[in-house]
């Protein structure tokens, strides 16, 4: 009797733990876990640092720095993979990443830790394209929903205990410590790491697209003036309470060099958002830039409003990661019409963002801001990864490099400039008023929120 020939077996698709995935499975969550552990903790503590480097002025543009210098690295390395493979971008961007974390431990002045930040932000961005790239070379199409899955569920350890812990460190030992703290965690990474990226490797790079976006030098141009466009357009919207002639000229400047750059970064008709993969890139920043746009400032408006201490107002980030990483396992059971996940997860940003305003009632406590998170979490892990794997697959294969940085470029620039703008909002209105600078912070979001709702159909491709 002669065993079934491999061929008559039912296929069955691979497990993203079994042997075939399981050291890039792994090499993949080790870094995304710490970079989660960076993103809780900043937001947690940046409250602690704004008093101790009398940054309160520089809150928004502290954390919109990462996520500009993440834009341009988006490129950088979306060209590289394409043309080089994944692998360098992947090290060099932890690399960076782990320097930009010792520098902000280290900074002794609001401008030292922008530096810092923006040197993260290098690496971050390199990282996460390089991670798009190796699920879409390295995982079959049926296992990609889980791989995106995995990655929101690489949140749930420091949504847990990221915030709470982050805000006692900075309590008793200092926020300092907080970025010290996440270095020594990259050494056993990189030992997983490193034979993680050998699976599928470089071997399997194809032969790069001949369209506009392949070109290095015009996309590194494009990018830098995207992101340089980026970084005075935020600084003008921040000093136009204090110097609105210089603010207003600094805010055009930086419009003007976004027009410039901008649309050679994405797909072409993305900014008019065409059907099919235009909408789908475009997609991912509306629904990052209405999210993290009032994400950013929860912790300031329970601290400052309602009394809350570091750790206390780190629960409401927590449980709303929790509710991400809900929307983004529930998505993975079955086969669904991926735009239709993506309007019900708009739906459900906006009505949380809406819901935390709660807090604002007379005689209601700032707690209510918790369920409001689960809300909006909820909906974030439902949309973002169903449009992850809506642009994996209206993507050709010598074009997974630049889509992919097209992507991340849409979400960090949608979420710089909200959390930016939020920042200049909170300066102008005052200081002393941060519960009206939050409120107008949720309406403008909100109404970002429903704009998604509405285009989120054209993400079907043309018949």
């Amino acid at each position: 009797m002669t065993a079934p020939k491999t061929v008559d077996a039912p296929y069955k698709t691979p497990r993203i733990f079994g042997p075939e995935y399981r050291t890039a499975s792994l090499g993949i969550l080790l870094v995304v876990t710490l970079i989660a552990f960076e993103g809780m903790s900043v937001s947690t503590v940046m409250p602690a640092v704004s008093e101790d480097l009398d940054a309160l002025d520089l809150y928004g543009a502290s954390l919109s720095a990462f996520l500009i210098a993440c834009l341009l690295a988006n490129v950088v390395a979306g060209l590289w993979s394409d043309r080089r493979g994944h692998a360098w971008p992947f090290l060099l961007g932890v690399g960076l990443f782990t320097a930009g974390m010792a520098m902000a431990g280290a900074a002794v002045t609001k401008e030292l830790f922008i530096v810092a930040r923006v040197v993260q932000g290098l690496g971050g961005g390199a990282v996460i394209v390089a991670i798009y790239v190796m699920i879409a070379r390295v995982y079959v199409p049926e296992t990609r929903p889980r791989v995106f899955a995995a990655l929101s569920a690489a949140w749930v350890l420091p949504a847990l205990i990221g915030p709470g812990l982050t805000g006692l460190i900075a309590e008793t030992v200092g926020w300092r410590w907080v970025f010290y703290g996440i270095v020594p965690l990259v050494v056993p990474a990189l030992v997983m790491l490193l034979p993680a990226l050998r699976v599928g490797g470089d071997t399997q790079v194809p032969t790069p697209s001949a369209g506009p976006r392949s070109r290095p030098l015009a996309m590194t141009l494009a990018a830098t003036a995207t992101a340089c466009g980026a970084g005075i357009l935020l600084y003008g919207a921040s000093h136009l309470h204090d110097a609105p002639v210089p603010g207003g000229i600094a805010t055009v400047a930086g419009l003007a060099a976004l027009a410039a750059g901008l649309p050679r970064l994405l797909p072409p008709r993305a900014l008019r958002f065409g059907r099919g993969l235009p909408t789908t890139i475009m997609m991912r920043g509306v629904l990052a830039s209405a999210f993290f746009g009032v994400n950013a400032f929860i912790p300031l408006f329970l601290t400052k409003v309602h009394g809350f201490s570091l750790a206390e107002a780190g629960v409401a980030l927590t449980i709303g990661a929790l509710g991400w990483t809900i929307g983004s396992y529930l998505q993975t059971r079955r086969s669904y019409d991926r735009p239709l996940l993506v309007r019900i997860g708009a739906v459900a940003i906006t009505v949380g963002i809406l819901t935390t305003l709660l807090a604002l009632v007379p005689g209601v406590t700032g707690w209510v801001t918790v369920p409001a998170w689960v809300i909006a979490g909820f909906g974030m892990g439902l949309s973002m990864t169903s449009v992850n794997v809506t642009a994996m697959q209206q993507s050709p294969d010598a074009e997974q490099g630049a889509n992919s940085a097209a992507l991340q470029v849409v979400d960090t620039l949608g979420s710089a400039i909200t959390i930016g703008f939020g920042g200049g909002l909170i300066n102008l209105i005052g200081h002393d008023d941060i519960a009206t600078g939050y409120t107008t912070i949720v309406a403008l979001m909100a109404a970002v929120g429903l704009f998604g709702v509405i285009v989120a159909r054209r993400m079907r491709d043309i018949p």
